[in-house]
């Protein structure tokens, strides 16, 4: 049995390292909504985040309340109004708010103070410091309504929350904030993360919530044939907002998706949207390599696009070195000019860096990626897993199952990354005719 855990735990572990190492010092912005905290998940999130800072990770917390409010108001027999999916606060709705900030504050803080020998972080110590870090302004009057005591963010604290975070303390924010002269404003929990995480220009905004992330299909029904969408370009995340109805609902694509395309603009290069459903899910989105929900990222630094016929002599130009030492199997220019829509390139400065191209077999719902090439200069920033990513997305929107690679000299690179080996029997029968078996080439499979 012990040896089974040592062959199980030691390449996890592993896999696991280059990730704790990278997110030491980061700041992550971290948003868990009131439905988490009423849905018993508190004290799994709790252990997760203080495993993360005792990494290395400076955390802040911002917290909601929309159900623990709207379940005072119903004691009180006072209706919960909203409009464009923003609370209308009046002086009833204002004491209730404050009354749940106040309690699940009390929650959160005696949940990282209990020191229980049966959890991962036994013996370990969080000190959590929270405070007014956070001035409003009243929403006003829109569409003609009100909104009275119902705020947006005006200033945001940062020199103050820099250092509590420098002193290892874990920042915990409710979402309210206040002005000048002394008056409280509910502020809701996404507009105070992301303006947090932009202010301290945070290396992560992560929501954890209610949905799984964004569909590949975002207005489609949900299932196994319209699965999520891991890595989704700022371009993309706005594209879908464009396209669909304004978000009004948590659980409409656009709610939590417009946070995060408002942190990349702001300068967070990631943002993700996660399940507070799936235990762990903190875990498994920071420290896993597909991670477990929606990735939202802002390529502004390098575009990743689909090649077009005026990239072909730049493909040629990356590949021909890899082609040379055998690393790849040699294409003709007339063969990449006739397959050009099937490439997905990385460009920097408008210089070609890195290349991938998705072969479909659609009779036996899979596809090769071949030709995955990055430039000498440029490996080891990360540019073949963006690659991997696009080709993943592709395959998926094309409704295959899985993708796999031929390959002599890459092996442990794409075994890293999800995929596993076959017999190269297992090939679409169009593909094994033209399988080279003196090259013996190893076949790996990846399902989506």
């Amino acid at each position: 049995m012990s040896t089974v855990f040592n062959f199980t735990f030691v390449p996890w572990f592993r896999s696991v390292a280059p990730y704790i190492h990278k997110f030491r010092h980061q700041t992550f912005v971290v948003g868990v909504p009131g439905e988490a905290i009423a849905a018993g998940k508190l004290p799994n999130l709790v252990q997760d985040l203080a495993l993360i800072q005792s990494m290395g990770v400076r955390i802040v917390l911002v917290h909601g309340f929309r159900p623990q409010v709207n379940e005072q108001l119903r004691a009180k027999g006072h209706e919960a109004r909203y409009h464009r999916g923003i609370r209308i606060t009046d002086a009833v709705v204002l004491d209730c708010a404050q009354e749940a900030a106040g309690q699940l504050r009390f929650e959160i803080e005696a949940a990282f103070s209990m020191g229980l020998p049966n959890t991962p972080m036994a013996g370990a110590t969080v000190r959590v410091i929270s405070g007014n870090f956070i001035t409003a302004r009243p929403v006003g009057i829109v569409d003609g309504i009100d909104f009275q005591h119902s705020g947006v963010v005006r200033k945001v604290d940062t020199a103050g929350i820099v250092r509590a975070l420098d002193m290892g303390a874990l920042v915990l924010l409710s979402p309210f904030g206040f002005s000048p002269t002394g008056e409280a404003f509910n502020l809701s929990m996404e507009e105070v993360a992301t303006s947090v995480a932009v202010a301290l220009q945070a290396d992560k905004l992560i929501f954890v919530t209610e949905v799984p992330g964004i569909r590949v299909r975002p207005f489609d029904p949900p299932g196994d044939d319209n699965p999520i969408d891991t890595e989704l370009p700022l371009r993309d995340a706005e594209r879908i907002l464009a396209e669909g109805p304004p978000p009004v609902q948590p659980t409409d694509p656009g709610f939590y998706l417009q946070h995060c395309v408002r942190a990349c603009k702001g300068g967070v290069e990631r943002s993700h949207i996660i399940p507070f459903a799936v235990d762990g899910s903190l875990l498994l989105e920071v420290y896993v390599h597909d991670g477990i929900g929606t990735m939202v990222v802002d390529e502004k630094l390098e575009h990743l696009r689909e090649a077009t016929a005026d990239d072909v002599g730049g493909i040629l130009q990356l590949i021909e070195p890899f082609e040379k030492d055998g690393t790849l199997v040699k294409r003709s220019r007339t063969e990449i000019e006739r397959d050009i829509a099937n490439y997905t390139i990385i460009e920097h400065d408008g210089v070609i860096f890195g290349c991938a191209a998705l072969y479909p077999y659609p009779e036996a719902r899979t596809g090769e990626m071949a030709s995955l090439t990055v430039a000498p200069q440029a490996q080891g920033q990360g540019d073949g897993e963006k690659l991997l990513k696009r080709i993943e997305q592709r395959a998926r929107l094309m409704g295959l199952e899985s993708i796999f690679v031929l390959t002599t000299r890459t092996m442990h690179w794409f075994l890293k990354r999800g995929f596993q080996p076959v017999a190269p029997d297992w090939l679409p029968e169009a593909r094994k005719r033209k399988y080279d078996w003196d090259r013996r080439s190893q076949v790996l499979v990846k399902r989506l």
